[in-house]
C-alpha cells in the first residue's frame, strides 16, 4: 500500500497527514497547527511538516498539497491570495520549492477542487456525472467537476463564484457566514467578534426571531446565487461544505425551498442539494486525487 503526505493550507490552520491508497484512502497521522503570518513562514513550516513525516513514516511517494488561494496546479504555483488574510503568499511556487529540497514530487491544487474532489470520488456525489461544489465559511468558494474532469478555466478561476456579482454586493459579502454574523450583530446592537455563527444557529433553535429571520435571508440569498449558477452549469448534485455544513437541518429546507422559487421546474427536479460527506479531512483526502492517486 503506497503512502503520500497530504497538507492542506488554510488561512488559520494547516492539516496534514499521510494518506493511504484505496478505494477510500486512509489518513494516518493526522495532526494540524496554526497557519504562519506570511508566505516565506508557510513555506518553512511546509518544509518542517515534510521532514516530520518522512522521518515517521518511511517511504512516501509525493506531496499533496491542498491550498487556499488560486493556484497554477501545472506549476504548483499560487498566483493570488488574500493579502490581508496570508500576505507575501501571492507567487509562492510551492511545487519547486519542495522538489528542490526533498526531491520528491510535488502536486498543488486549490483547497476548494480539492474538497470537490474527495466528495466526487469517495463522498456524497460519489456516483453522479456532475457536481458543482460549494464551501461557505468568512468567504464563497466554488468547484465543478463533470465526467472526472475539474473545471479550471483559462486562467485556473473557473468557479471563483464568491466574486459573483449580486444586487447588494458580491455572492459572499453577503451570503457567506461572515455576512450573516455582521447582519445579526448590528440587529442585536454587537460586535462581529461577540458572536459567530454557532452562536447565531444556537439562539434560532432557542426561538430569537431576530436570528431566524437573518438565517432565512442567507438561505435565500444562497439559494438565488446556486440557482444562477446551475443556470450556466447544470449540475446533478449541489454539494455545500464549510463550517456552515454542521447546520444540515436548518439550512436544507430552507434553501431548497428558495430553489424552488428561483429554478425553473424542469431543473429543479433534476438538481439534488446535500451537504459534505469529509470535513476537517476533506482539503487532504481532495489533494490526494487531485495530484491524480485515484484507487
Amino acid at each position: 500500500m503506497k503512502q503520500y503526505i497530504c497538507i492542506d493550507i488554510g488561512g488559520t490552520a494547516i492539516k496534514y497527514g499521510v494518506v493511504q491508497s484505496g478505494e477510500i484512502p486512509e489518513i494516518i497521522q493526522t495532526d494540524s497547527c496554526k497557519t504562519p503570518e506570511n508566505g516565506t513562514k508557510i513555506l518553512r513550516k511546509v518544509f518542517d511538516i515534510i521532514e516530520g513525516l518522512k522521518r515517521n513514516c518511511g517511504q512516501t511517494e509525493a506531496v499533496c498539497i491542498s491550498s487556499a488561494g488560486i493556484v497554477n496546479s501545472e506549476e504548483g504555483c499560487i498566483l493570488e491570495a488574500n493579502d490581508d488574510l496570508i500576505p507575501g503568499y501571492t507567487g509562492t511556487k510551492i511545487a519547486d520549492r519542495v522538489k528542490e529540497k526533498f526531491g520528491t514530487p510535488c502536486f498543488v491544487e486549490n483547497d476548494v477542487n480539492c474538497a470537490a474532489m474527495a466528495e466526487y470520488y469517495a463522498g456524497a456525489a460519489k456516483g453522479y456525472h456532475s457536481m458543482l461544489m460549494l464551501t461557505i465559511g468568512t468567504g464563497i468558494g466554488g468547484a465543478f467537476i463533470a465526467g472526472g474532469k475539474l473545471l479550471k478555466g483559462h486562467t485556473y478561476s473557473a468557479c471563483e463564484v464568491g466574486y459573483m456579482n449580486m444586487e447588494e454586493g458580491t455572492f459572499e459579502e453577503i451570503a457567506a457566514t461572515s455576512a450573516l454574523v455582521a447582519r445579526t450583530a448590528k440587529r442585536l446592537h454587537k460586535t462581529a467578534d461577540e458572536i459567530s455563527g454557532k452562536w447565531i444557529f444556537e439562539q434560532a433553535q432557542d426561538g430569537n426571531e431576530v436570528c431566524i429571520e437573518e438565517i432565512d435571508r442567507m438561505c435565500d440569498i444562497l439559494a438565488k446565487g446556486i440557482s444562477n449558477i446551475c443556470y450556466v452549469l447544470n449540475p446533478e448534485i449541489v454539494l455545500l461544505g464549510g463550517g456552515i455544513s454542521a447546520q444540515t437541518d436548518w439550512l436544507k429546507p430552507r434553501i431548497e425551498m428558495g430553489m424552488e422559487k428561483y429554478l425553473i421546474p424542469v431543473i429543479r427536479k433534476k438538481t439534488k442539494l446535500d451537504f459534505a460527506k469529509f470535513k476537517n479531512q476533506a482539503g487532504m483526502i481532495g489533494a490526494y486525487y487531485a495530484a491524480g492517486f485515484i484507487g
